[in-house]
């Protein structure tokens, strides 16, 4: 909260409060990707803390709407007398406060973290610790090969990491090289605070002239390609989850070999909240990993798990505290780098071999139900809702 205060300077300031205007300030728009909930607490002490990496000065509009976020976030609705008439910059801040009318606390700590992420990414995106040496260029994912390790990073901090086609392609591009390079094992991970919040919606947004059939079959060969790349992915693949993971970036972890996450990870697949179904082998990986009863929690019932939790049922291999995660996470990767390569890829083929036709079938089958779901009227009105509540913001 102090740091928040000391952003405002009454020096410079009062010109501008005399003349802003409340729908301007809340004019201010904001990007939620994949989902439709509020950040945690977590999240949000964490992006209060993001906060203090702004290496410019944002501007009054977005300091101010940083503090009503803040202050609606943690106190809820604005609640106290205006200010008098000459207190020019509390009457400001105050209107922008209450500007937010009933907007909850919940979805005000959404938007505060969207928010600082937004401001932090138009400084310049942020870089992983993925090695310069041996660098593709790709638009949306960084790429690199150093050490024997290929790190495939997706790149759309922004967004937080959300997929979209183009970002689909280059995945599936970057595994087949990945693939064939001379490196030993392959690690994915995601710029920024997160690992991937899923499906970018924009997908869905623009409905060709062919019509909705013609899109959804166009989306579920794309996304039977994309899971095949995963299934037949020859070396060892590791995740290293380094912030919340949502949808697609989820499902898909059954069909790797290790994951490690950071304590604040957190894993969240909600289908049915956007009327559709699962995908990426979790069908069949989850159940088999965490017991229909737990699978059903998070398929279902659309349950986040925490890193703790995540680890306990079997998705992830291990958790690490978020502060020394980078770096215990790549002691171990640099001894993994070091074992023969042959013997690693044919181990792999011996433990996932026997496993391969049945996901390729369970790929089928789920691609099958999601393209009719994303036909069905259910999951169009589910789409509908997301963007008209996203519009409000």
């Amino acid at each position: 909260m102090a740091l928040t205060l000391r952003m405002f300077r009454p020096s410079g300031f009062v010109k501008f409060a005399r003349a802003v205007q409340v729908s301007h300030i809340t004019s201010l728009k904001l990007h939620t990707t994949g989902y439709i909930m509020g950040a945690t607490v977590e999240e949000f002490n964490h992006a209060k803390t993001r906060m203090g990496k702004l290496k410019n000065d944002p501007g009054n509009e977005a300091k101010l709407r940083i503090y009503a976020l803040f202050k609606q976030a943690t106190q809820g609705p604005c609640n106290t007398p205006k200010p008098g008439m000459l207190d020019f910059v509390g009457k400001v801040k105050w209107d922008a406060w209450k500007s937010l009318g009933s907007v909850s606390q919940d979805d005000a700590r959404q938007q505060y973290v969207d928010l600082i992420e937004s401001l932090l990414a138009a400084e310049g995106p942020a870089v992983a610790t993925a090695p310069a040496e041996g660098t593709s260029t790709f638009n949306t994912l960084l790429v690199s090969t150093k050490d024997n390790i290929t790190t495939i990073c997706f790149n759309r901090p922004e967004k937080k990491n959300a997929i979209t086609v183009e970002m689909y392609n280059e995945i599936m591009k970057a595994l087949e090289q990945a693939g064939k390079d001379e490196s030993v094992i392959t690690v994915i991970t995601g710029s920024g605070d997160y690992y991937c919040s899923g499906n970018d919606l924009t997908n869905f947004a623009k409905i060709p002239e062919a019509g909705v059939s013609q899109m959804a079959k166009d989306a579920g060969e794309l996304l039977g390609a994309f899971v095949k790349a995963f299934i037949d992915f020859p070396k060892p693949l590791i995740a290293v989850v380094n912030g919340p993971a949502v949808g697609v970036s989820v499902t898909l972890l059954g069909l790797f070999d290790i994951i490690y996450a950071t304590e604040r990870a957190t894993f969240h697949t909600p289908f049915s909240q956007l009327g559709q179904s699962p995908e990426g082998c979790s069908s069949y990986t989850f159940p088999k990993m965490m017991g229909n009863a737990k699978a059903s929690e998070v398929l279902l019932f659309n349950k986040k798990l925490t890193a703790t939790q995540a680890c306990s049922q079997g998705l992830v291999t291990e958790v690490f505290p978020d502060s020394s995660f980078q770096t215990e996470v790549a002691t171990r990767l640099e001894a993994y780098a070091k074992l023969p390569r042959n013997s690693l890829a044919l181990s792999k083929q011996l433990i996932s071999g026997m496993e391969k036709e049945r996901l390729y079938k369970v790929n089928d089958q789920e691609v099958e139900r999601l393209v009719e779901r994303w036909q069905s009227d259910e999951c169009m009105q589910a789409i509908m809702s997301f963007f008209q509540a996203k519009a409000k913001l």
